[in-house]
């Protein structure tokens, strides 16, 4: 069965996505994307705290080829776990690697 794509237009920028909205291309990743899924995530904001973990997520996926395990993101950051589901609240694998550009994980992070 083949993973279904959405097509989404968001400030002028038009992103695929699967069918739990994590960006289709890793290298379509931009700005315009963190400000979609933050409006989903129900995050008002984003802070320096929310791009620190976004960016180590981004450079152990361009460096591994696979998602950060959770301990890996709050050893590497220094947030607390209770942290970064504060600033992710639907968590590490979907609202922080789902806003990082990550494709969507096929275990647990």
């Amino acid at each position: 069965m083949a993973n279904e794509t959405i097509e989404i237009t968001h400030q002028g920028k038009t992103f695929e996505m699967d069918e739990d909205g994590f960006i289709a291309r890793f290298e379509d990743w931009c700005p315009e994307w963190i400000d979609l899924v933050r409006e989903s995530e129900g995050i008002a904001e984003i802070t320096d705290q929310h791009m620190k973990v976004i960016d180590f997520i981004q450079e152990y996926y361009k460096r591994n080829g696979i998602a950060p395990m959770v301990r890996v993101i709050t050893k590497s950051t220094g947030f607390k776990l209770k942290e970064v589901y504060e600033l992710f609240p639907s968590g590490p694998a979907r609202g922080a690697c789902r806003m990082a550009g990550l494709p969507s994980p096929t275990g647990c992070v």
